[in-house]
């Protein structure tokens, strides 16, 4: 009977979610175009417009890693003139951006950099393999309605970052610098460029209409164009695998360990790269052997026997590395002049590999924004105009963000039964197959990130948590753990969710910025 209502509860509340969004669909497609609101509080407002062209130079990007060089690349394309200004222009090393999800890879098609992922020894990757204590199941991307060549990348960051500088700089409109960026040039609440210093030690300025920040997550010029609520749930310790071979080829594995998830994924024909969750923002000190000892301790008894040795030999090789895992929800401060992207804008656990998706999600939103414009110089009603980008970005931005947060959580173990129960739910739910399978992977992959169906999968597992407590013979007990699944359930995800923004995520249309035209040139 609980179950019953419970299940009653869950779909009735998907349905009218459904019939609000389809209801306000309707109405709004029924007047078109609709005015902005003349009451919304809007910081672009009361802003001097500029007629000085800042030189040539139509927009200057800061940063030239993942985002900023496919920003570079696209707007360069589209003829603007374009400044990138990075900090070190040598080849990055870094032990995460290293496993593009086919969504983002379909971005990149639509970005024409697809063969940025070439000549580099990249990997296919056709889905993932989930282990739980002596069990595995292997879920496979739906990629059945795509060209073959769709599919999910791995690779070596840096070497992907090189291809795509080497791209937008093969562009003679786009010019690439190695500098250090100290602070926008601000003139009555308009950035009008940048200060930075070259890689010489001299101080310059560059100015443009647009300058946009895409300095990763250390980014130290955030903070006057968002408000930054970094939280830091965890580091990934991580380590290069050689002379073994993954159990299943051509996928991702994810192992349900304690206290938080490994991951192993190819990066080149011969390397894999392990990440070990370690929870908090301390690790085992590398120095004192520390870490070594809790890798051969802690982990090396949970992961697959086929990696084990490769494991211990990486681990006696020395070549290990940290990096804190950043999560940090959009909040923007819309600033004229100025606009924030990538890991300096937006961050989530990199659990789900879905930063890139997310990154190259939002450049071809921009990209569609500024076709229309010629003429960027009219800052007011530019920053008033690109407050559409905010929310346009969301309903995919956020659904990857809410499900990185959320496995994250789930997947973590917990000394309470009723996470406990929901963990196992999780494993065996998408051990089942089919659309319970397929629908959580086709999010996880950017293929189909829609929130509605994300909330619907979240609590489709919970729901078939709560009916392994109750079948085939309710208890007492077993309601009760079933509540507090239900509820924790609940605390795990509906946070996450109010931090994107619920409306901007479900309702994007009910937002006035939704509708703004370009403004006239």
């Amino acid at each position: 009977m609980l179950l019953q209502i419970l299940l009653g509860g869950v779909f009735a509340s998907l349905i009218a979610i459904f019939l609000l969004s389809g209801l306000q669909r309707k109405r709004n497609n029924g007047r078109g175009l609709v005015e902005i609101d003349k009451d919304e509080k809007i910081s672009c407002q009361n802003v001097e417009t500029s007629t000085d062209n800042g030189g040539d130079t139509d927009v200057i990007i800061v940063g030239a890693g993942v985002a900023g060089s496919a920003l570079a690349y696209t707007l360069g394309k589209d003829g603007r003139q374009v400044h990138v200004i990075e900090r070190d222009l040598t080849e990055p090393d870094r032990i995460v951006g290293e496993l593009l999800q086919p969504g983002g890879y379909l971005k990149l098609i639509e970005l024409g950099l697809e063969d940025c992922v070439k000549d580099i020894d990249a990997q296919r990757v056709l889905g993932y393999a989930l282990f739980k204590d002596s069990k595995n199941t292997r879920l496979s991307y739906p990629l059945e309605n795509f060209h073959t060549d769709v599919a999910g990348r791995s690779f070596h960051n840096g070497r992907f970052v090189q291809r795509m500088r080497e791209k937008a700089a093969s562009l003679p409109n786009v010019t690439l610098e190695q500098g250090t960026v100290t602070s926008l040039i601000e003139e009555n609440g308009t950035v009008k460029g940048v200060r930075f210093k070259t890689k010489a030690g001299e101080e310059l300025k560059a100015h443009a209409p647009l300058t946009v920040v895409c300095d990763g997550c250390f980014s130290n010029l955030r903070r006057t164009l968002c408000d930054p609520k970094v939280d830091v749930p965890s580091c990934f310790v991580g380590l290069v695998l050689e002379n073994c071979k993954l159990p299943y080829l051509n996928h991702g594995h994810v192992i349900l360990a304690d206290p938080s998830p490994i991951l192993f994924y190819q990066i080149s024909s011969t390397e894999i790269r392990c990440l070990v969750d370690v929870p908090g923002q301390k690790v085992p000190a590398i120095a004192t052997g520390e870490m070594a000892n809790y890798l051969k301790t802690k982990v090396v008894p949970q992961i697959p026997d086929e990696l084990k040795e490769a494991f211990m030999a990486a681990i006696e090789k020395g070549n290990i590395r940290t990096m804190p895992n950043r999560s940090m929800p959009a909040a923007p401060h819309p600033t004229p002049g100025a606009l924030l992207m990538g890991d300096a804008f937006n961050m989530r656990h990199p659990l789900t590999g879905g930063g890139m998706t997310v990154a190259l999600s939002d450049i071809v939103v921009l990209r569609d924004l500024l076709k229309p414009l010629r003429n960027l110089h009219d800052a007011s009603s530019l920053c008033k105009y690109l407050e559409s980008f905010y929310t346009l970005r969301k309903p995919v931005a956020s659904t990857i963000n809410t499900l990185a947060g959320a496995l994250y959580r789930v997947f973590c173990a917990s000394p309470d039964q009723a996470m406990k129960e929901m963990r196992q739910a999780c494993f065996d739910y998408l051990s089942l197959g089919g659309i319970f399978s397929s629908g959580p992977v086709a999010l996880l992959s950017g293929l189909n990130p829609r929130p509605l169906s994300l909330v619907f999968h979240f609590f489709a597992v919970a729901v078939y948590g709560i009916g392994r407590l109750l079948l085939p013979f309710p208890s007492l007990r077993g309601a009760w753990i079933g509540v507090r699944l239900l509820s924790g359930a609940s605390s795990i995800i509906f946070p996450i969710i109010k931090a994107e923004g619920v409306r901007q995520m479900f309702f994007p249309s009910t937002v006035p910025a939704y509708y703004r035209a370009p403004p006239v040139s």
